[in-house]
């Protein structure tokens, strides 16, 4: 999942500030640019992802109820220069039992980018 969404951080313009899992499903804090609808990127993120992992594990699909790997739904928030980030790291990482950092990158504000 790692490095699936670090080639599409390469490929689009989705930076992933942090990916972490629970035990049944995934949370991304992702920036991008904000002429970027937000279904875009999840539609993009939730695709390529799912494709790259039945691609590399086809075991998986045959475990999953009616063979999808992600749920229609999802959860957005905004975070901004004047927005707090760690409000919702915090709401993410409390949605579950057990909540694992698989990786963290650095949120960077667009006037700081070259």
């Amino acid at each position: 999942m790692r490095e699936t969404c670090l080639e599409i951080s390469e490929r689009y313009e989705i930076h992933f500030v942090e990916i972490g899992s629970d035990e049944d499903h995934v949370h991304f804090l992702i920036q991008t640019v904000p002429m970027m609808l937000p279904t875009r990127f999840v539609q993009t993120t939730k695709s390529i992802t799912a494709k790259e992992i039945f691609r590399l594990h086809p075991e998986v699909k045959q475990k999953l109820w009616g063979g999808k790997f992600w749920t229609s739904g999802y959860y957005l928030n905004t975070v901004g220069q004047f927005a707090n980030e760690e409000i919702i790291k915090n709401y993410v990482k409390n949605q579950g039992k057990t909540y694992n950092q698989i990786y963290r990158g650095q949120l960077t504000f667009f006037e700081d980018l070259p």
